[in-house]
């Protein structure tokens, strides 16, 4: 399979680094980043590429050359005019004629993903085109991809478009597509790939996103450059790689998150516990997941239907992304198993492996993204919370003053932050 980068870009927002090589060339840890997207491809197998240059593109090639010294194969496309970002896909047609799918890359990114993982993703779902999105730490300047409960596409919001609450989901810059795709380029002429190119297959049903916790990362600007390289010292971008076992915080809602209220019910009852943003940007940066369990008995009861729910869990997500934080995944529990109460929603009465102190929802998350359970957290404001915990088996972590509950858990907190700033301070 040949892998197409996009290693023409300016990169005016950071210029101020490096003005005298295109974006993709600059350098972390003494690397540009081009070579770090291609050795982290290699690694898996991945050697047949196509690199699409244009501003000052004499670069990229000679350093490159014909990647035999990388152990790889480099061609060229060369924009002799700027296409926009997908523009100049209309020159390799020819290139790809004998492919079924390619991998387009932004190249601007450092990444390290299991490109197996989503390639099978891609050809499960049958699209044309499956986007690699993830949350990130500034979601409310970058596009946001809404996606069906199949994972297909039904809306994208750009950056100046209006929103109120929404998921942390990006489009984070990989991209499988079918060949087929090149049709839709009759002339060489600039292209907006997101606007003119990916958009229009909503309403076709063809686009679909793959989320991924894994490490994607722009370089957008000089701040975003240096955590990056920080990152790549620490070992967290290769560490966060789906080949690899995975570490998580699984974090109870009600209590732990958010103000208890009783039954929350509406997005305006949901108000984020002081210091929670901090606490979930610490695990965020510390490479575990931070995963959120929550049993929500509503459904069954009739009080809120799920469309209500994704807006509270949309809330959530908003306000955390606005301080620079977010969850890798969220997974709730629908079902109550005690019949007899008037507005119940009688297929979610029932029993089931999935509502906690049962560790449906944890065993759910450690196959989906492959954590090591020995080496992970849940941490909660309830016995339900400690006992679905200690039958993962997980460390637990309780938040609150009830003694059964100190009792059956490994360590007690006032709250998350206090919880969390032990856990990785003893961790250092």
């Amino acid at each position: 399979m040949k892998i197409v980068i996009m290693a023409g870009g300016k990169g005016t927002r950071i210029a101020s680094v490096q003005a005298d090589v295109p974006k993709p060339m600059i350098k972390i840890a003494d690397k540009p980043i081009l070579l770090h997207q291609v050795e982290a491809l290699r690694a898996q197998g991945y050697t047949d590429y196509i690199f699409c240059i244009g501003h000052l593109g004499h670069v990229v090639e000679e350093y490159f050359g014909d990647g035999k010294q990388f152990g790889v194969h480099i061609s060229y496309i060369r924009e002799e005019t700027p296409l926009g970002t997908a523009g100049a896909l209309y020159y390799m047609k020819d290139a790809l004629k004998e492919e079924e799918d390619f991998l387009l890359i932004n190249g601007d990114i450092l990444f390290d993903i299991d490109v197996d993982r989503f390639y099978r993703y891609h050809k499960e779902k049958g699209g044309e085109v499956t986007l690699l999105t993830h949350p990130n730490s500034h979601p409310y300047d970058s596009g946001i991809i809404a996606c069906d409960e199949n994972g297909c596409v039904t809306r994208w919001l750009h950056k100046e478009d209006e929103r109120l609450y929404y998921q942390n989901r990006v489009n984070a810059g990989l991209h499988f597509m079918n060949t087929r795709v090149l049709d839709k380029f009759t002339e060489p002429a600039k292209r907006d790939l997101d606007r003119d190119i990916l958009k229009p297959m909503i309403s076709e049903r063809t686009l679909f996103a793959y989320d991924s916790p894994e490490y994607v990362k722009d370089m957008g600007t000089p701040d975003r450059l240096e955590a990056a390289k920080h990152d790549l010292e620490s070992g967290l971008v290769s560490g966060k790689n789906l080949k690899h076992l995975q570490k998580a915080v699984f974090l109870d809602r009600d209590g732990t998150l958010n103000k208890e209220v009783g039954f929350l019910r509406s997005a305006d009852e949901l108000t984020l516990i002081d210091g929670v943003t901090e606490a979930v940007r610490k695990i965020n940066e510390s490479g575990y997941l931070a995963i959120v369990v929550t049993n929500q008995p509503v459904i069954a009861r009739g009080e809120v239907t799920f469309e209500t729910l994704r807006e509270i869990h949309n809330k959530l997500e908003t306000l955390l992304g606005m301080e620079g934080a977010y969850i890798d995944g969220l997974y709730f529990c629908p079902h109550h198993p005690n019949k007899g109460f008037e507005g119940e929603v009688a297929e979610y009465k029932i029993p089931c492996e999935c509502r906690k102190p049962k560790p449906g929802m944890l065993l759910k998350a450690a196959l989906d993204f492959r954590i090591d359970l020995s080496a992970s957290y849940m941490i909660g404001d309830t016995l339900r919370d400690i006992q679905a915990g200690a039958a993962a088996g997980v460390t637990t972590c309780y938040l609150g003053n009830e003694e059964d509950c100190k009792k059956e858990a490994d360590y007690t907190f006032a709250n998350l932050k206090e919880a969390i700033d032990t856990i990785f301070d003893q961790e250092q």
